[in-house]
């Protein structure tokens, strides 16, 4: 029996717990412009976080988790962040935000397990966000909007765990739909799904097995000289935010920004904006050679303009763009390591895998690992 059998006949809903399922996301294109404004292209897939919970009697909150075998249990009434609980944090926080909110709480276990590997940039911290929320949710009988657990759940991580990050992540793993992608304007949430069906080709994402962490990485760092990049440009052009901008006019503004780090933090973000909208009409055309263009264009601009990608992420890039059947490839997610994803011809696949494996092994030391996961829906319970 497999580990997941496994976790369902540890914890069976006959002693009372309730089963839920939160999927990670990969971002197709559309990276460091979620907190700018702009659109994004994100999906749901496969891989996620699987949990198994039930109230208790205590006013207690008991977390364990199955992968690192370790628990934490607090006070309901005694919540803050601390340093030493970890992973536990996220939970903590969020079922601290559901009540300071108002509802009223009643002791919760919950128990986490996860096929998703932690730190590769496939969004654990929000698919266990998320999947507390629906926990909460269902077991406290609340009926809370799941657009304010995509809210709730990005307030946790911007100011309890204190990482500047967008939306899109809590968004994608809650709001994924199978053999779709989701084009979100992450000005004003409003969304559309789109078809992303492949016959002959596949997503291969690949993790380089360094490990970020994002609140200790110069994420923040490029967060804060995109608005030091916007107050310059309001001087001379009326926007809320850099994706407001579109190529020409940003061509006839930037050398108003004196910072040679700051123009190229702002030009990454409103090209990248125009790949996302470009990336979505080749999907709809079929057009796959032209998205595939889109994605390596995305990784040089993260490599070269937003400074983000580093060694590993760039290795995986350059030894899978030497391979046949290779039609794009771009690191995914926050960057500072992670992974990358590449869009492949199927007959290429085993090729593809055992020379990028090895040349990256012999580069890097590190080992890469390679999943193949199909476009899944959001956060549900099971």
């Amino acid at each position: 029996m497999n580990q997941l059998g496994n976790f369902s006949l540890t914890y069976p809903k006959e002693h009372g717990y309730e089963h839920f399922f939160c999927p990670g996301r990969v971002n197709l294109i559309g990276e460091h412009i979620d907190y700018n404004g702009g659109y994004v292209f994100p999906c749901a897939i496969e891989l996620g976080i699987y949990g198994a919970a039930k109230i208790i009697g205590e006013k207690k909150l008991v977390l364990k988790s199955r992968n690192m075998e370790l628990e934490v249990q607090v006070d309901l009434d005694d919540l803050d962040y601390k340093q030493e609980h970890g992973w536990a944090n996220y939970p903590k926080g969020i079922v601290k935000a559901f009540i300071d909110r108002g509802f009223k709480p009643t002791g919760l276990e919950i128990n986490y397990y996860g096929n998703l590997p932690e730190g590769a940039g496939l969004s654990s911290s929000a698919a266990i966000e998320i999947l507390t929320c629906i926990i909460v949710d269902s077991l406290w009988n609340l009926g809370v909007d799941k657009l304010d657990w995509i809210k709730l759940s990005q307030k946790v991580e911007n100011e309890y765990i204190g990482v500047s990050s967008g939306i899109m992540d809590q968004f994608a793993v809650t709001m994924g739909k199978r053999d779709n992608a989701i084009l979100l304007d992450c000005n004003t949430l409003e969304y559309q799904y789109s078809q992303f069906k492949m016959k002959d080709h596949n997503l291969i994402i690949i993790n380089s097995n360094r490990k970020r962490e994002l609140s200790s990485s110069k994420y923040n760092e490029r967060r804060e000289e995109c608005q030091e990049g916007l107050r310059i440009i309001q001087k001379y052009k009326d926007i809320e935010n850099l994706c407001q901008l579109n190529s020409i006019e940003l061509d006839q503004i930037i050398n108003n920004i004196h910072k040679e780090n700051i123009r190229r933090r702002v030009r990454h973000v409103v090209t990248e904006n125009e790949r996302v909208l470009n990336s979505v009409k080749a999907l709809e055309r079929g057009d796959l050679e032209s998205f595939g263009k889109l994605l390596n264009e995305s990784h040089d601009s993260l490599k070269k303009d937003y400074e983000v990608t580093g060694f590993e992420l760039d290795t995986l890039v350059e030894e899978a763009r030497k391979c046949d059947g290779v039609l794009g490839t771009r690191m995914t997610g926050a960057g500072f390591g992670g992974c990358t994803i590449t869009l492949i011809e199927n007959k290429h696949i085993k090729k593809f895998e055992k020379k990028v494996k090895e040349a990256y092994k012999m580069k890097t030391g590190l080992e890469a690992d390679f999943y193949y996961s199909l476009l899944g829906d959001g956060v549900k319970i099971i």
